[in-house]
């Protein structure tokens, strides 16, 4: 018998930039990608919104699909609703967190940006994390809700205006001491899929997201699993299936999710 899926959970598209280097790892595994549509953006929302929200319909998801593992691959709730979702469900569950610690690796200036959510940027764990892996960096952040609405925009094949990045990014080079940022955190899973947007905009700049790390953690938790001999269509499941959603289909099947649900 082969192992149940793994699910990939976001509020909107940004996941997608969890689940190809997923992909890559584990070619036969089958996929189900949840996206909160009817919740989305995150990032705007309060802490007590998210936390409630996230474990039910997580719990929902788990009870329809009978993953494997499921994989929160949103910063702004595994920040706030991953303690309460393992406590929930009898899973792994593997959670999206900064990727401070490769950005203060690679930094040469110790000056590091993190881009995310206003939710994620103003977490205590990303003080902790800062603390912990970059104590001799200074680290800025700049919190954009626009920049997920660029994410989004972009995988419906919308046409966004160049300049557009580069007044987001100028929330982060704008700050005292901006200029000598030379890493930057893309510090929410939608922000990787304009990753060669962003960097046109800021030449010269690195861009490092916890994706890869994700999928080894995944294939580690997942290793000894009987996966099928070839990959069978993945399902995309959304809270809400309306137009915008049905709109994604051709990028969705592209990275092999042929099925469209609501939950």
């Amino acid at each position: 018998m082969t192992t149940g899926p793994i699910l990939f959970f976001d509020s909107g598209v940004g996941g997608l930039s969890i689940v190809a280097p997923a992909r890559a790892l584990l070619p036969t595994a089958p996929f189900v990608y949840a996206a909160d549509s009817a919740g989305f953006p995150y990032g705007t929302k309060s802490e007590t919104e998210i936390a409630a929200r996230v474990p039910v319909l997580l719990g929902r998801l788990a009870e329809r699909y009978r993953p494997s593992l499921i994989v929160i691959a949103c910063n702004t709730a595994s920040t706030i609703a991953l303690p309460v979702v393992r406590a929930a469900l009898d899973l792994p569950v593997v959670g999206t967190v900064p990727a401070i610690r490769p950005a203060a690796l690679l930094s040469r200036t110790r000056t590091i940006g993190v881009l995310g959510t206003q939710a994620t940027v103003r977490q205590a764990y990303v003080d902790d994390l800062a603390a912990r892996f970059a104590g001799d960096c200074s680290v800025l952040r700049h919190g954009s809700a626009e920049l997920v609405e660029l994410a989004e925009a972009a995988l419906h094949g919308r046409d966004v205006a160049p300049e557009r990045y580069a007044a987001v990014l100028e929330g982060l080079f704008g700050q005292p001491g901006g200029e000598r940022i030379d890493v930057i955190v893309n510090a929410c899973t939608h922000f990787p899929l304009v990753e060669a947007e962003l960097a046109a905009a800021a030449p010269g700049v690195r861009f490092v997201d916890g994706g890869p790390g994700i999928a080894r953690r995944i294939a580690h938790l997942t290793a000894g699993a009987v996966w099928p001999e070839s990959p069978a269509p993945g399902t995309a499941v959304f809270t809400r299936l309306g137009e915008d959603e049905r709109a994604l289909a051709p990028a969705l099947a592209a990275r092999g999710f042929a099925q469209l649900e609501q939950l």
